[in-house]
């Protein structure tokens, strides 16, 4: 293969990945583009070798990896060559399961060659068991090559039963091809079965859940229940709890940095702040002690500013006014003096 040559042509193929589609492609190269996908487009470089062209160094490198794994099965096309962002493979010829089914049926024996297919993927280590009817290729020989695999690896969550390719097959042809299974591994249609019937239930709960409404305007104003700053005594101790969660969390990823026992760091964090919040609660009554003792102050003074006020009052009213015997009523300590004169003045 001229690889001096192909580099060239890669150097006059420009492709750019665009959201939810197909790449996008510029072709000034000789190179005939033959099919493009979301992750890159596909030139026919001789007749038994194409190039895939990548949009980013990831998608690139992904397929790549994949493609590797496979090398030694002959299920998958062999690599001749790869850049920073293109790979030149075998040229992959034969049918696709999708256009074969148009025209013919499901036999067991085809089924049992997708079920080893997948058995594949399990022993090369691929993280997806699964794959599209359309990416799957039927050779003259009966043999299957399987071509676009870069999805296949590099997954944190998959299905745990070929969701894709049971769905591609249709209703009609997946029943048939669950039936070859059956009769093939009774366990393995058995746990298919549980997974399809688990994701159906998964979504006769999410149909229930959606059409449930909130009134708003209701939780708008219920959800001012979970404020705390307006009592000041909840927020102070809703900021407490803040600080200590964080002091615990940070003190012990510390220690356990420097190689201490964390149950140890633990019970010494705890110790720590049992004795700070028996020192707050002690300061918090002495605190208590001394409003108490206002509150009484307070109350006394006003007492006798009332009983003040009430005898200058008295003594406001009652002047100027006349005894029955004609005389002004003394005040204070001279009414009592003059209503009781001394016994010697009585004689005369």
């Amino acid at each position: 293969m001229d690889t001096k040559y192909l580099k060239r042509c890669i150097k006059e193929i420009q492709v750019t990945n665009l959201d939810n589609a197909d790449v996008g492609v510029v072709n000034d190269s000789p190179l005939e583009m033959i099919g493009k996908g979301r992750q890159g487009a596909v030139f026919k470089f001789t007749d038994d070798i194409c190039v895939k062209v990548f949009g980013n160094y990831e998608d690139c490198d992904r397929e790549h990896y994949a493609l590797s794994l496979g090398q030694k099965t002959g299920l998958f096309p062999l690599i001749y060559a790869k850049g920073s962002l293109y790979i030149a493979m075998e040229f992959i010829r034969g049918v696709d399961i999708r256009e074969y089914l148009q025209s013919q049926t499901l036999t067991e024996e085809l089924s049992l060659k997708l079920i080893d297919m997948l058995i594949t993927f399990k022993k090369i280590g691929y993280d997806r068991i699964d794959h599209h009817k359309r990416q799957i290729f039927l050779q003259p020989d009966g043999s299957l090559k399987v071509i676009d695999v870069a999805r296949a690896v590099w997954r944190d969550r998959v299905y745990p039963y070929p969701r894709k390719l049971l769905t591609s097959l249709g209703e009609e042809y997946k029943e048939l091809f669950l039936t070859h299974v059956q009769s093939l591994s009774p366990e393995l249609y058995d746990e298919w079965k549980h997974y399809i019937h688990m994701e159906e239930l998964s979504r006769e709960i999410y149909q229930k859940l959606i059409p449930v409404t909130t009134d708003t305007a209701k939780l708008k104003t219920s959800s001012n229940k979970l404020l705390t700053n307006e009592d000041n005594k909840l927020y102070a101790f809703q900021l407490e709890s803040l600080m200590h969660k964080v002091f615990k969390e940070e003190w012990v990823k510390t220690m356990l940095a420097r190689g201490y026992n964390p149950d140890t760091v633990k019970e010494e964090i705890d110790e720590y702040w049992d004795k700070y919040e028996l020192k707050y609660k002690e300061k918090d009554k002495g605190n208590q002690r001394s409003n108490n003792r206002k509150v009484i102050n307070k109350r006394y003074k006003n007492s006798k500013n009332l009983k003040d006020s009430k005898k200058e009052n008295d003594y406001k009213n009652n002047k100027g006014k006349k005894s029955s015997s004609g005389r002004p009523k003394p005040q204070g300590k001279n009414r009592r003096r003059n209503a009781n004169p001394p016994k010697s003045k009585r004689r005369r």
